[in-house]
């Protein structure tokens, strides 16, 4: 059933790709591909498939033989055999990583398969995750695991399904071979298994990929491998906006500058409207870096993601973002900073004074509009718009936090508030919206103070006596969240359960007047 696939690798015959067959990890300077070979699989074997995702391929499981068809997919999916049309390749980028350049990166564990016509016509680049080394694995074995395959493959599908633009997982394949990973970061490794998904997108061309022209950077010392290779640079945007923005291409056909403006600011509203998306869903990516932005703004790169429970506006998914730059309520401005880079890696096809007006014009503009938008739509205010509509999302958002409220349930369950609720049916819809709310317990653990009460006066006494010194070992923000913690933490040791519900209650009378 697979031999239905029609490819047509467009990227690769209009892209430059790496001559070398060097295996291993390397810099390649001069291409955007170099191509690979997955590494085979012992016993490859369906995990799951998403019938939506496969039928963008024109792809349907013959009804007649399932079992056959999902050991097809096994085989073909785990890499462990090419398809006819197939060409795996690895794609090359760079990337700010946590906000400094970190030269060449690359798809260290996934491949390009090739580009799939879908039955209307439209084109699908496929990708194999978890496939094996490339020349961009560096010290990694480009592997996934069976735990961080099932999550990019649940949540692919989700967020496509909450009408969020996002790439596509069309199976997630796993086996007995196996790799050590410290699962819980705590020094005990596990063997887990190796596991592939099928990903599938328009194109997963990044922001990333066109700093591979990056001259040195001057706080990390670290390049692109293809400084000085405008005519890459000017390739690529050739590609990118005739394949991906073909109504912007045929608009200015004939001025390259007013082209490159026209793409730069589209992909300066798409990225502003996703990421109003994620806001209104309490998605967190976690990872944020410009290697994990898609140049056609889609979701991509799912790893240490999550979705935010008790409302946190400072919620952070990632166990290694000590910092806290790609925590929740950090997301818009960092996407921002990002189109920033962007627009650096297209000197001089497009002057910064044209795209940093651009951004400056469009971004901000762009998410608010989109977010009040889609949080009208939340709360069921579609029939008129009023000025306060604004301020009645962010009292909510402030009525949640004050009463550490679950962001999903809370909007689940306001979705069945009634206008015209009678008093005691109000009573009961508090009762439940309040059970939605964190325990006293609950919040004990969570303003549990973290530093050794020592180290937190020594740290105060050196932001007085050697500011310098304090700079280079801790922030202001952290010490007076720390401080925040032990006010929280102490004023919680006298609350009771009821005081608690008390106020709760109160909070949430007074929004749902309001909003009412």
């Amino acid at each position: 059933w697979l031999g239905a696939l029609r490819f047509d690798n467009l990227a690769l015959r209009s892209l430059p790709v790496d001559a070398s067959e060097e295996g291993g990890p390397r810099t390649v300077p001069g291409a955007c591909f170099a191509r690979v070979r997955p590494t085979p699989l012992q016993n490859p074997r369906l995990v799951a498939m998403s019938l939506p995702a496969l039928a963008l391929l024109g792809l349907e499981v013959p009804a007649a033989d399932p079992a056959a068809a999902e050991a097809e997919a096994a085989l073909f999916f785990s890499g462990n055999r090419l398809l006819a049309g197939a060409e795996p390749a690895a794609h090359c980028y760079c990337g700010h990583q946590f906000g400094s350049f970190a030269g060449q990166l690359g798809d260290g564990a996934a491949m390009y398969l090739g580009e799939v016509l879908g039955p209307r016509g439209e084109r699908w680049e496929i990708q194999l995750k978890g496939a094996g080394i490339t020349p961009f694995s560096r010290q990694a074995d480009g592997r996934k695991v069976l735990r961080s395959s099932i999550r990019e493959f649940l949540c692919s599908e989700a967020m496509f399904h909450l009408g969020i633009p996002t790439t596509r997982a069309g199976t997630c394949v796993t086996s007995d071979s196996k790799v050590v990973r410290d699962v819980f970061y705590d020094g005990n490794p596990k063997n887990e298994r190796c596991t592939v998904v099928l990903r599938i997108a328009s194109t997963f061309i990044r922001f990333g990929s066109f700093e591979i022209f990056k001259p040195p950077d001057e706080y990390t010392g670290r390049k692109g491998p293809s400084v000085n290779r405008n005519d890459i640079r000017i390739q690529m945007l050739d590609y990118v906006i005739s394949t991906f923005y073909p109504e912007i291409q045929e608009a200015y056909s004939d001025n390259t500058v007013q082209r490159n403006a026209a793409f730069f600011k589209e992909i300066t509203k798409r990225t502003a409207r996703l990421v109003a998306e994620w806001q209104c869903v309490g998605f967190c990516h976690g990872v944020l870096n410009t290697d994990n932005m898609s140049i056609v703004g889609l979701t991509i790169d799912y790893g240490p993601f999550g979705f935010m429970d008790r409302y946190d506006p400072e919620h952070v998914c990632n166990g290694s973002d000590n910092t806290g730059r790609y925590a929740y309520n950090k997301q818009p401005e960092i996407c921002k900073w990002n189109l920033g880079k962007l627009a650096e890696a297209l000197v001089p096809e497009l002057p910064l004074e044209i795209s940093q007006v651009i951004l400056e014009e469009e971004y901000d503009a762009e998410f608010e509009k989109h977010y009040l938008q889609k949080m009208r739509k939340k709360l069921g205010l579609i029939q008129l718009e009023l000025e306060e509509d604004s301020k009645l999302v962010s009292e909510l958002l402030e009525t949640m936090h004050l009463t550490a409220g679950d962001f999903t349930n809370i909007f689940y369950l306001l979705s069945s508030f009634s206008v015209d609720i009678d008093p005691s049916k109000f009573e009961d819809f508090l009762e439940e919206l309040t059970s939605q709310c964190a325990s006293v317990e609950e919040l004990k653990v969570v303003f549990k103070p973290q530093m050794d009460p020592r180290q937190l006066s020594m740290m105060l006494m050196l932001a007085q006596s050697n500011p310098q010194l304090f700079a280079l070992i801790g922030t202001k923000a952290n010490i007076n969240k720390e401080l925040e913690r032990i006010e929280q933490f102490s004023k919680l040791q006298q609350l009771t359960a009821d005081d608690l519900l008390s106020r709760n209650k109160r909070h949430w009378k007074e929004w749902l007047e309001k909003y009412r």
